[in-house]
């Protein structure tokens, strides 16, 4: 679960892994697959960023090394 905002101020939480996509419209639009869309205060990389980490928290996202570079082999 990431925490987002509403663009009213409310906070709420939503299940990271049935989000399918998120666009700037300039406003974050955040579409689950079941078709509901939520519009939040949070900017894309952000919420991109949120996903990632509730990824790994769960295991689904192999965790990063401190210092490894992305493109080192």
């Amino acid at each position: 679960m990431i925490k987002v905002t509403r663009l009213n101020g409310k906070e709420f939480m939503l299940n990271a892994i049935y989000i399918e996509t998120i666009e700037s419209f300039p406003d974050t639009t955040i579409m689950l697959t079941n078709g509901r869309k939520y519009v939040v205060r949070e900017d894309e990389d952000m919420v991109v960023e949120r996903v990632k980490s509730f990824y790994q928290s769960v295991s689904l996202l192999g965790q990063q090394r401190m210092g490894e570079d992305e493109n080192e082999e």
